[in-house]
């Protein structure tokens, strides 16, 4: 039998919000790895004793490889965490237009704004798109 446990990618409360939001799979999926990525970018903030604005590329790399909770679940693939950086790296678009909307500081994002963001980005793509029932 195998001690194996897949990292907890996401906080309780995280699942929770998420969960109870209005939004298809797809956007729960998009919500979830923002989410993710909002944490991590948080992490490597603190650790660098700076703002995420001013956190670049080659840092979050280099703390996604030694993150202790990725090397346990995956071990030291190199393609899976290029591609795991290229996830959280693409999450700061989305992040940062939150962040704008709500007129907070990327490092001060809460789990709800981003949550609220998705499903009011969702709705208004629902609205505007044109009716299939004509």
């Amino acid at each position: 039998m195998s001690d194996f446990q897949l990292p907890e990618f996401l906080t309780y409360d995280e699942v929770v919000e998420v969960d109870k939001a209005l939004l298809t799979a797809q956007d729960k999926f998009l919500t979830r790895v923002s989410l993710y990525s909002l944490r991590v970018l948080k992490q490597i903030a603190a650790t660098e004793q700076r703002p995420i604005a001013q956190i670049d590329e080659m840092q979050i790399a280099h703390w996604i490889g030694q993150d202790p909770t990725l090397k346990q679940a995956i071990g030291t693939d190199d393609t899976f965490l290029l591609f795991f950086t290229r996830i959280v790296l693409s999450s700061l678009q989305p992040l940062q237009q939150v962040a704008e909307t709500t007129a907070t500081p990327i490092d001060q994002l809460s789990i709800q704004q981003v949550v609220g963001w998705f499903e009011h980005r969702a709705k208004s793509r629902f609205q505007t798109e044109p009716s299939s029932n004509n």
